[in-house]
């Protein structure tokens, strides 16, 4: 059996710019998509070496009463506190990557995608040599992010703002969907750069 050649490239956004929807889109056309939120949950189940590094350095307040962690709770510390942003992001970033090459070697399939919020904030783009970026501008992204989490702007602008902006994304993208301008206008693209990813 001849082994197919895989090629991997990595997929990112913003905040409430549509990432899944379009990772999504990718998956429904035949990729293989290795997410990076999946991964995270996974990495910190109960018992697993990372979760214990995180209560060792963040304490109990950030685990609920069954001993797994508080996303929400974590979450409202890392908006708020850069270093303690970066601090998680040294504790979870290698093992999620380490996971990620694993399921690329494993997977069987010649067009991986590597779904990840945090992929050039993270360094780890570096791996990828063409990414995708899905795109939508500030102003959609606040009021995407305030009608489908219920924030206050003040919050959403914060939450964005732990991001990269959209717009300095662009430079490392090889390839950009925008998904501002409606669902079948995001799909059309998608399935254009799905032909051209297949040659």
């Amino acid at each position: 059996m001849q082994i197919k050649k895989k090629k991997v490239i990595g997929l990112t956004g913003g905040i409430a710019t549509g990432k899944t929807l379009v990772s999504n889109m990718f998956k429904e056309l035949g990729a293989y998509i290795i997410d990076a939120d999946v991964v995270a949950r996974q990495i910190v189940e109960k018992g697993s070496p990372v979760l214990k590094e995180i209560e060792r350095v963040f304490g109990k307040e950030v685990f609920l009463p069954d001993g797994s962690l508080n996303r929400r709770r974590l979450r409202e510390i890392i908006i708020k506190d850069k270093n303690k942003r970066e601090l998680l992001n040294s504790i979870t970033h290698p093992a999620i990557i380490e996971k990620e090459n694993r399921l690329v070697r494993e997977a069987d399939s010649s067009l991986i995608i590597v779904d990840a919020a945090l992929l050039i904030e993270s360094g780890s783009y570096k791996r990828f040599k063409e990414i995708i970026l899905v795109y939508a501008p500030f102003e959609v992204q606040l009021k995407r992010l305030i009608e489908r989490d219920g924030m206050s702007e003040k919050d959403a602008v914060s939450f964005i703002k732990t991001q990269m902006s959209i717009e300095e994304k662009k430079k490392f993208a090889t390839y950009i969907i925008d998904n501002s301008n409606g669902v079948d206008y995001t799909r059309k693209q998608v399935e254009e750069l799905y032909e051209t990813l297949q040659k």
